[in-house]
């Protein structure tokens, strides 16, 4: 009760809707796409749109553009609103230059002059031709024409695709500062988590709301399954009552036995119309035969490509079982560092030296391989048989399909019609049927929807071999890999341990402690302007007894805190206790939050006083 009176409130306190549809249906084949599907935004909405890859996210968003047509269902828009629509693929047909597109909706100079300080901002040249433009290049024209005008409501449909880190970070800025009011339908979880104020999942053609940010989805989502499977079960044992009854329980009271008989064909229909969640991919890495200890060795290697260096003096060794992200701006030069490091492309000068015995499993963004005039059979058999090959293995397609979540009624399906996240786990399934011991992937995220993700995640991290991927997806690095080599710029590369995050840590440590360093030791002074010689600067700055002192002590705690942790998380997987024992229950989270946010700042404090003895040492 409480629960409800909180949501009326809630819902009572907020805004009119500026716009609003409800209760939308649209039947695509025989299967209904959205089934009683709505939303509503206000003025101050910040709204991410999640669900399964096929759920109808993006033709929802079609559908609130006034792009698409419902079957059944009522469509407002408050008089006076503005709606802009960012598309999955934009079209760019009629018009020639990144200027003609983004400025053909602008009518006023003061619009026209944010059009202009987007394009800047967004590193697009008004004179760009849009034919040859790249995949990130075109997102950052059509971010660029959909947010100029300042519409009332701006629907993104996956604006972050093909964005690299600075462009992202860029866009969650930009939009927190703009008055629209946003839908989001995007699979990058820390861009969701970062701007969203609550989350609607479409699932199964219906739409569920949660008046918080996307940090609490997955939790929510969990346990909104949960609450649908125990009703499915109670449904079931209500029925086999009913049957009971059938069987033994018939009396000569005729009026009630009908009822009861129409009440259980009632129970029954409830039971044959209900829909369960679409389940997970059943998919697992083949392992190849055990790499060398060695994997890749590279020696002050150099690359240029006429006078912009790309990789100047990069030395590192990869061991078996890395696991490596490349970060960079688009244009860094990820991929050239990647064909370096396995031996695709000679350095200009330096050694490259590759480990024995690498069966490497290379799946990049381009998705090469996949031929656009085959269907899905004929992308998973290359075209021969009706068989899959598993290594030593072989497997009907129409088995393998399933297993990717692929309908059998799909096997004839042109691989040209597939949706993005389709054709993503289209060659996830390609890749995945041969062994390797060195997976290579360049942005895999781009267009797997979050369930997917999360599995790709569990075979990452179970993967016997090395693994070594591009990625401007930052929640997924910070999942999956142990270090990153990260573009400082012209040419120079440093490498990080941990994850993105770990990275932006060291980073700002790094960045502290060389102004700490600059303070301890100012220029001497120029001997043109005082006249006289330079006095000696200071000499170099050592760490104190107490930073010494610290540095020594804080893996012991580090480690201390990680034993708390693991008794809390252990007492705390005990599903019945919050029951039994509430008093415990509360004081396990107590202790694990604070467990959890003392070893936060231990290895924040562990990582300073690293990058401090490392700058004093050199």
């Amino acid at each position: 009760m409480r629960f409800l009176q909180f949501e009326s409130l809630l819902f009572m306190a907020a805004s009119p809707p500026i716009l609003y549809v409800d209760d939308i249906h649209l039947t695509h084949g025989v299967q209904p796409l959205l089934d009683g599907a709505g939303l509503s935004v206000s003025r101050e909405d910040r709204i991410c749109l999640v669900g399964r890859n096929g759920s109808g996210k993006s033709t929802l968003l079609k559908i609130i553009a006034g792009l698409v047509d419902a079957d059944d269902g009522e469509r407002f828009v408050q008089p006076g609103i503005a709606i802009e629509y960012l598309a999955q693929d934009p079209s760019f047909d009629g018009f020639k230059t990144a200027e003609d597109y983004v400025l053909q909706d602008v009518l006023n100079n003061e619009d026209r002059q944010r059009a202009f300080q987007l394009m800047a901002d967004l590193h697009v040249t008004p004179e760009a031709d849009l034919a040859p433009l790249s995949g990130g290049e075109r997102r950052r024209v059509a971010l660029a024409k959909a947010m100029a005008t300042q519409p009332e409501v701006l629907l993104l449909d996956e604006p972050t695709n093909h964005l690299d880190l600075p462009a992202i970070e860029w866009l969650e800025q930009a939009l927190r500062q703009i008055n629209s009011a946003l839908v989001l339908v995007s699979h990058d979880r820390r861009f969701l988590s970062n701007m969203a104020n609550q989350t609607v999942w479409l699932d199964r053609g219906k739409t569920k709301i949660m008046r918080k940010s996307f940090a609490f989805f997955e939790d929510w989502r969990d346990e909104e399954l949960e609450r649908e499977a125990s009703e499915q079960h109670k449904l079931a044992r209500k029925i086999a009552r009913e049957e009971d009854w059938v069987r033994y329980g018939v009396t000569a009271r005729r009026k009630r036995n009908v009822k009861r008989m129409g009440d259980l064909s009632s129970l029954r229909k409830q039971q044959r119309d209900y829909r369960g969640p679409q389940g997970a991919m059943d998919a697992v890495m083949q392992a190849g035969a055990q790499s060398g200890k060695l994997v890749v060795k590279a020696d002050e290697i150099h690359k240029t490509f006429g006078d912009k260096k790309i990789v100047e003096n990069f030395t590192t060794q990869i061991k078996r079982g890395a696991r490596i992200g490349l970060i960079g701006a688009n244009g860094a030069g990820k991929t050239t560092l990647l064909n370096l490091l396995l031996g695709k492309l000679e350095p200009d000068s330096g050694n490259i030296r590759l480990g024995k015995n690498l069966t490497p499993l290379l799946l990049d963004q381009q998705r090469v391989g996949i031929k656009q005039d085959w269907n899905v059979k004929d992308a998973l058999t290359d075209g021969s048989g009706d068989r899959v090959s598993l290594g030593d293995d072989s497997m009907h397609v129409i088995g393998y399909m399933k297993n990717f979540l692929f309908h059998p009624a799909q096997m004839r399906t042109p691989v040209s019609v597939l949706s993005g996240g389709e054709q993503a786990r289209l060659f996830l399934a390609r890749g995945l049927r041969q062994p390797s011991n060195l997976l290579v992937m360049d942005e895999p995220t781009n267009d797997l929807d979050l369930e997917t993700l999360d599995l790709l995640q569990e075979m990452i991290g179970a993967y016997e071999g090395t693994v070594i991927l591009v990625s401007h997806d930052r929640d997924f690095l910070d999942r999956t890999v142990t270090s990153v080599f990260n573009a400082e710029g012209d040419g120079k590369w440093l490498e990080y341990a941990g994850g993105y995050s770990d990275m932006k840590v060291q980073q700002k440590a790094r960045l502290k402690n060389k102004d700490k360093a600059a303070e301890a030791n100012p220029p001497a002074a120029n001997k043109l302007d005082t006249g006289e010689g330079a006095k000696p600067g200071k000499p170099q700055a050592k760490m104190s007894y107490k930073h010494k002192f610290r540095l020594e002590k804080l893996p012991s705690e580090m480690q201390a805190l990680g034993v708390v942790i693991e008794k809390a998380g252990a007492l705390l997987a005990d599903a019945d206790l919050f029951i039994k024992a509430p008093e415990r229950f509360d004081a396990a989270v107590k202790k694990l939050a604070k467990a959890q946010a003392d070893l936060a700042a231990a290895e924040e404090e562990w990582l300073e006083l690293e990058v401090l003895r490392e700058g004093l040492d050199t």
